[in-house]
């Protein structure tokens, strides 16, 4: 992700997250691993994406931003454990891996599609690979695909693979919102592939996840997050989502089962936060949006809602932030 502002309030948040409060917390290491846990594995220290496997239950894959090679993780979520490390080949140097998204047929898809120091690539690249049978350190040979946007170059943190169809989508990140972004049918690795709007999405988002059916479409940002009914990819705004405070929230997943979302941070020893799908009950149906985060903590079942202290510092610490990037963007 590019740095800068976004780094600094990262460091707002985890000081406001120094001592984590009752939700952020409950869930971790539970027995079924979709109640949260906390990643363990000292190498990830950038988890920029979350996906739930098909294939081994309770696994959920992840990868850093920026690696020493192209590297995912699979994590045991009832222990947060690394339980295998995947090397793929046949592809370039990463750049800035962001998102990591199951397709159909147990093809993992790995979305290299981040701007790191604010460099305008006039391209980007997506791996895809099959979901290994087998649980242990290995190296599996990718396909590289090349997008481009129809529109021009764009810094985007969130993919997605609808799980029926297998067709590809990008969100852009905008601080004002950006799109979703339809890829082709079918991805071609020769040549290049364009990706072309074709819904706004009113989030600065960071990640996305479809259900397992393919009908909703949970959208996160750095404070909050988006329920939409997918539609055929014409979206339409159900209401918001739960989403905890976090160091720099950057992941989101659904369960492999769709009952629950689970968001995940970057930092070492990050924690992933789980909250019931829209539909279990809480507020997640509520018409508004952005403002939606940990604060909210009527939704995941503690009963008061009352905002912490701490967080209400933050949001208003990060506002500031935000009104000063504007300001010094039109002096630029």
């Amino acid at each position: 992700m590019r740095r800068s502002f976004a780094l600094l309030a990262a460091g707002l948040l985890t000081g406001a997250l120094a001592v984590p409060t009752a939700s952020a917390a409950e869930g971790a290491d539970g027995d079924d691993g979709d109640g949260g846990f906390t990643i363990r594995d000292p190498r990830i220290t950038e988890s920029s994406g979350l996906a739930a496997s098909h294939r081994h239950k309770g696994v959920y894959w992840t990868h850093n931003d920026q690696d020493e090679g192209a590297f995912l993780y699979a994590v045991d979520s009832s222990t947060g454990e690394t339980v295998a490390t995947i090397t793929l080949t046949g592809v370039g140097t990463p750049r800035d891996v962001e998102a990591i998204s199951m397709g159909p047929d147990n093809q993992l898809y790995v979305g290299d599609i981040g701007d790191n120091d604010g460099v305008q690539w006039p391209y980007v690249w997506i791996y895809r690979l099959p979901e290994p049978a087998t649980l242990e350190d290995q190296t599996i040979r990718a396909t590289q695909y090349v997008v481009k946007y129809a529109d021009g170059t764009r810094d985007a943190e969130a993919m997605v693979v609808h799980p029926r169809t297998g067709r590809v989508y990008i969100i852009d990140k905008q601080e004002e919102g950006g799109h979703l972004y339809e890829g082709p049918a079918r991805l071609s690795a020769s040549g290049s592939n364009v990706f072309r709007p074709v819904a706004p999405v009113e989030l600065w988002a960071t990640d996305a996840a479809l259900s397992p059916d393919g009908q909703q479409l949970a959208v996160r940002g750095y404070f909050g997050g988006i329920s939409y009914d997918w539609n055929g990819g014409k979206l339409e705004r159900k209401g918001r989502l739960s989403v905890p405070l976090q160091g720099q929230g950057e992941s989101v997943s659904y369960s492999a089962d769709g009952s629950r979302i689970l968001f995940g941070s970057e930092g070492a020893g990050s924690t992933v936060v789980a909250r019931d799908a829209p539909g279990g009950g809480g507020e997640e149906g509520s018409p508004s949006g952005e403002g939606e985060s940990a604060a909210s903590g009527g939704d995941d079942g503690d009963g008061d809602g009352r905002l912490e202290v701490g967080a209400i510092g933050l949001i208003v610490a990060c506002a500031v932030l935000l009104g000063l990037r504007r300001l010094f963007r039109r002096r630029d």
